[in-house]
């Protein structure tokens, strides 16, 4: 994967890891097409390639009567995006030198290819590098070690491609060495092969090199085949300073010296795979290691500083990869995997096979300043990467437009895995907000499907998104639950055996879930299941291989379903509908945007009478269930295992409402979840009152689960900053009230401390952190007291971790603390700590000190640039920096544009996280205007569309809600 940011809405945060995540998720890029590759080389003298100004959206000429234009003006012989597939790679030899003084590199490669159709060209993709030589050679010349023969270099910047004529046509079935000399610069973003650079405790600054090729950048390294279908096996070489390391995919087998000091490693050649997997690095970091139970050697690396931040992901990493082998069945192929804190990235990790990279805040716990969130963050991080090992290294999906068979396949398996290793951690709750994250995307017209075309490398970046990794993953859990846990794990055994060292799409998981079998198992014409407690009418539903029917339904057509119930006695109504948020039933187009909208469900529910967890396919629009026996109440989705919402017309709803009055406990608690949460979901669709949600919530007061408690705060806590986002004081300062009141008995008893369960210690910070927001005297007296005692101790009191961000936050809010806090973000050398710090700072109510912040993070120095969207972000949320955060992207566009790709993960949220809270029409109209002008440039995303949705379902929501929660506050305070 690419594993996205969690940014403080998560989840893909990049600044913060506790509520739900932005779009995105993993993986994240930076494109502005700008050609370098060589136009052309004919002489021995060098051929300097020119820069060449192109639009971000690639110019595709489909028509087969069209040709694209070289730089140096001569026909380009090929013009389509994808390369051709007449030239297989299979080998590719690379070295590469690096100087980190002058921040360029000279590179050589030798590609061994296999024809399989006749050609008088190599198509290959190359982006920003420099091109000095390029040859070709047959087996036979290199057998008699004939020279190779000069090849005519074109370069196509529109589509990052160069293409190799050569003087006589390559035959079919035979093997050829093509040999490219090349040489480029040290990119100053986070993608391709790019510098970073950290600064030690005694204040020198020093660079490293590091690699990022997901999704398109492997190209900015290397001229490639730059495809995930095209895998090979690559051998890698790497010239470096005494005073540095390399690593690399393999392990390292031998190191040559060299005149004038240098060293050159050499690693062992890899697994047959894709580009975008192929990872270096030289730098000169400390690690740590451990072997696990199969031999496996494991290694964290970091700056040498962070030494004892490396030790919990380690302990973490020979957990969970023990865990993977037995439970895939699948020995990790490689004899070693190392874990990289890289002080500069862009994604919150990045899965290159045995060289696995991630940002410092998702891979380094520091035991004085990381959290109990941070700790559920690292852990799921580092499942997340180990899980795509198998998932997207070992079986890679064919093109990215089944991207999620990566990265939703390694969102599930965190589930799956850190559940094992981390009982303690209770990720299965955590995993609800994978799925609640997406639903509200999901229920906009302008969502797509998980799998959907995508061309462009700006298309490609926008399909790393909650799409991608939090559906894909919750319709695999549906599946898990409808088919049986051990069915479900023996499919995907067979699906990573059948398809090892191999590309595969959606059809081959279905086809493996379906018969879970091994090749050497079946009979002639039979089917073979060891699972002996597959329940009957899942047999009979993979007997009659209707997986794939079903799945398709899910993978193939955009949006999310809701199921509305209606009880008559002991007969129930149920029927399947598009769940859509901001379009209401009475609405005009309602009706249009139901259309031709069809799943198949797989329904499970449970009754007042009986703990017996019934199942049905609902596989048409309306069906009808007959219950047993008579019942008070039913309630769908047991234990929110399916991606649906659930309504329950006549009296259900308040049926329910009163079971949890009477006693919540007769409900499961992931049931309580998921009715609070389908609650405020169906007020936003004019399906349920708000005050009927409302209602829901004040059962929790005799709620004791965290998780859930958790939950009804969310919503409560979203009305609030919605409400003085909108400076609609007499709700706010009323639901201030009735927070503070309703609450208090909990945020009284919690202690300042780190004792407790995960989510127990979870609830603390967020009950605590409210507790300040909203002026609760207490509170802010405790955090003043701690934040005076820290500065005091000149930083070296040691906070308790659940509170820092609290305390920091309190202690921002003076000048003196403020500038304290930012003289300690630069001593710092914790990056949860400079996580904590940042997001205090962004909470000021002093405007001038949110503009300073942004002119640091646009900088880059004190605040890396990686963390600026992450710091937008938390500006936008904060009622004073809101306006502030808006008008300063569109004014520095253009300067934004200069550090991010326009379909990165860090502009989708820059833009996101500036508009999404939005809700007047004049606010409207003035980002359509924006987005309208941007579009008129050639720059267009879909987050535009995605954004004026969410701005148009703010304001029918407080048209519709407004008035309800008025007189709801008036009548429950």
């Amino acid at each position: 994967m690419r594993f996205t940011l969690n940014i403080s809405l998560y989840s893909k945060d990049l600044i913060f890891h506790s509520s739900a995540m932005i779009n995105s998720q993993r993986k994240l890029l930076f494109n502005i097409y700008i050609g370098f590759c060589c136009s052309e080389v004919i002489l021995p003298k060098l051929s300097i390639c020119s820069q060449f100004s192109v639009s971000s959206s690639y110019q595709s000429s489909e028509d087969p009567g069209a040709f694209a234009v070289a730089t140096n003006g001569e026909p380009f012989p090929w013009y389509h995006l994808r390369l051709p597939n007449s030239v297989i790679p299979l080998h590719y030899d690379l070295f590469v030198h690096p100087n980190l003084t002058s921040l360029d590199f000279v590179a050589s490669e030798m590609i061994e290819i296999l024809v399989r159709d006749t050609t008088q060209f190599i198509i290959l993709h190359c982006k920003d590098l420099e091109i000095m030589n390029a040859t070709l050679q047959s087996e036979e010349d290199l057998r008699d070690k004939k020279p190779g023969q000069k090849l005519h270099v074109l370069s196509y910047p529109a589509h990052e491609q160069i293409a190799l004529l050569v003087p006589e046509k390559l035959m079919a079935d035979l093997r050829y060495y093509v040999a490219i000399d090349f040489q480029g610069k040290l990119a100053n973003g986070f993608e391709g092969f790019y510098k970073s650079t950290y600064r030690t405790l005694h204040g020198e600054t020093r660079i490293i090199a590091v690699t990022d090729f997901q999704p398109t950048q492997a190209r900015m390294a290397f001229p490639c085949f730059d495809e995930p279908l095209f895998k090979a096996n690559f051998s890698i070489k790497i010239r470096r300073e005494s005073r540095h390391i390399a690593l690399s995919n393999m392990p390292k087998v031998k190191t040559i010296e060299l005149q004038g000091g240098l060293l050159e490693d050499h690693f062992a050649t890899t697994v047959k795979m894709s580009t975008y997997l192929v990872a270096y690095i030289v730098c000169d970091f400390n690690s740590v290691s451990g072997t696990t139970s199969s031999g496996v050697k494991v290694s964290i690396y970091a700056s040498p500083d962070k030494w004892n931040q490396m030790h919990y992901a380690l302990q973490a990493s020979l957990k969970l990869l023990d865990f993977y082998e037995k439970y895939f069945d699948i020995n990790y192929p490689l004899p070693k995997l190392d874990l990289v804190a890289i002080p500069d990235f862009g994604p919150g990790a990045m899965e290159n096979w045995g060289l696995i990279t991630y940002r410092e805040t998702s891979l380094l716990f520091d035991p004085r300043t990381s959290s109990v969130s941070d700790k559920m963050w690292i852990t799921k991080v580092i499942a997340h990467e180990l899980a795509h090992q198998w998932f997207g290294n070992l079986v890679t999906m064919e093109w990215w437009n089944d991207i999620w068979l990566n990265e939703g396949f390694a969102n599930y398996m965190e589930l799956i895995s850190v559940n094992a290793t981390y009982p303690e951690l209770q990720f299965d709750d955590y995993f609800f907000d994978v799925c609640y994250a997406v639903i509200t995307r999901d229920s906009l017209n302008s969502s797509r499907p998980i799998s959907k075309p995508a061309e462009t490398p700006t298309q490609i970046q926008e399909m790393f998104d909650a799409v991608s990794y939090n559906k894909g993953a919750c319709i695999l859990n549906m599946l898990k639950d409808f088919l049986g846990e051990e069915k479900f794990q023996e499919g995907i055994i067979h699906y990573l055996k059948k398809f090892s060292y191999r590309n595969a799409k959606n059809d081959d998981l279905w086809g493996s879930l379906s018969n879970s079998c091994l090749e050497g198992d079946f009979t002639s014409g039979g089917i073979c299941y060891s699972d002996s407690q597959v329940k009957s009418d899942t047999l009979a539903f993979l007997e009659e291989n209707k997986i794939k029917e079903m799945m398709t339904t899910w993978t193939l057509q955009k949006g999310i379903p809701l199921v509305v119930v209606k009880q008559d006695g002991c007969s129930l109504s149920i029927q399947q509908e598009r769940f859509l948020e901001g379009v209401f039933k009475e609405d005009p187009e309602w009706r249009a945007l139901q259309e031709r909208f069809l799943w198949h469900i797989p329904l499970t529910y449970s009754t007042s009478s009986s703990n017996t967890i019934h199942r049905h396919i609902l596989k048409s629009k309306t069906d009808t269930l007959d219950l047993a026996e008579k019942t008070t109440w039913v309630k769908f989705n047991v234990d929110s295992n399916g991606y649906y919402l659930v309504h329950y017309e006549g009296h259900g709803w308040d049926q329910l409402i009163t079971q949890l009055n009477q006693n919540h406990t007769l409900l499961r608690p992931k049931d309580r979840i998921g009715l609070i949460h389908d609650a405020f979901q169906l007020v936003s669709a004019g399906r349920l009152t708000l005050d009927k949600a409302l209602n829901l919530t004040r059962y929790l007061q005799h709620e004791t689960s965290s998780p859930i408690l958790l939950k009804g705060l969310s919503y409560l806590e979203l009305l609030y900053h919605m409400m003085d986002r909108r400076n609609i004081s007499d709700v706010s300062e009323n639901l201030k009230r009735y927070l503070l009141w309703y609450f208090k008995q909990m945020i009284d008893t919690q202690s300042w401390s780190d004792e407790g369960s995960a989510w127990d210690r979870m609830l603390r910070s967020v009950l605590l952190r409210l507790a300040c927001e909203l002026g609760h005297a207490p509170c802010i007296q405790k955090a003043t007291e701690l934040f005076s005692q820290w500065m005091e101790s000149s930083g070296k009191l040691n906070i308790p971790t659940d509170v820092l961000k609290i305390v920091y936050s309190v202690g921002a809010q003076t000048t003196a603390g403020w500038n304290y806090l930012l003289e300690q973000y630069e001593l710092s050398v914790s990056s949860a700590e400079k996580n904590k710090i940042l997001y205090a700072l962004s909470t000021s109510r002093h405007q001038e000190k949110l503009v300073k912040l942004i002119e640091l993070g646009m900088e880059g120095k004190v605040i890396k640039t990686q963390d600026l969207a992450a710091l937008i972000h938390a500006i936008a949320r904060n009622p004073k920096g809101q306006q502030l955060a808006w008008n300063f992207v569109r004014a520095n566009w253009t300067d934004l544009l200069k550090k991010f790709d326009l379909g990165s993960f860090a502009m989708r949220t820059i833009i996101s996280s500036t508009t999404s809270f939005f809700s007047s029409k004049d606010e409207l109209q003035e980002v359509k205007q924006f987005f309208e002008s941007l579009s008129a440039q050639g720059s267009h995303l879909d987050i535009f569309q995605i954004v004026l949705e969410t701005i148009t379902k703010n304001i029918k929501w407080l048209e519709k809600n407004l008035p309800t929660l008025r007189t709801w506050l008036l009548v429950n305070i």
